[in-house]
């Protein structure tokens, strides 16, 4: 099974490193990456909305996906977040190896050292 890609956006730095700390701990993603700030447009409740943000990148196992976004969304301070998987087909296998074994049960290396994030 290949790599997902889930991303979000939350309103604060502190917001994102809390994030991505918490999946990690619960096992639900291997790396996250927290890259800020960005500038969002988008349109809420009829009106068209600009926020500074921070993006927070996590990468999990394929079967991890449906965990990881489901503990995103409820850890995440927005009525209505975004979280959007993508689904990353090439992948270095032994960094697909080491995601595994980070996120949990998965199949042994069959190398000594593990790749980093």
């Amino acid at each position: 099974m290949p790599l997902v890609i889930v991303t979000t956006t939350l309103p604060t730095e502190e917001a994102a490193d809390l994030l991505a700390t918490q999946l990690i701990e619960d096992g639900v993603a291997a790396c996250a990456q927290v890259i800020g700030p960005i500038e969002s447009t988008y349109r809420w409740e009829g009106a068209i909305e600009r926020s500074e943000e921070y993006y927070c990148h996590c990468k999990a196992p394929e079967e991890k996906r449906d965990a990881l976004m489901a503990r995103m969304k409820e850890l995440h301070p927005y009525e209505v977040p975004e979280i959007v998987a993508v689904r990353a087909d090439a992948v270095d296998p032994e960094y697909l190896v080491w995601a595994r074994k980070s996120t949990g049960p998965g199949p042994e290396p069959s190398h000594t050292e593990s790749p980093p994030p």
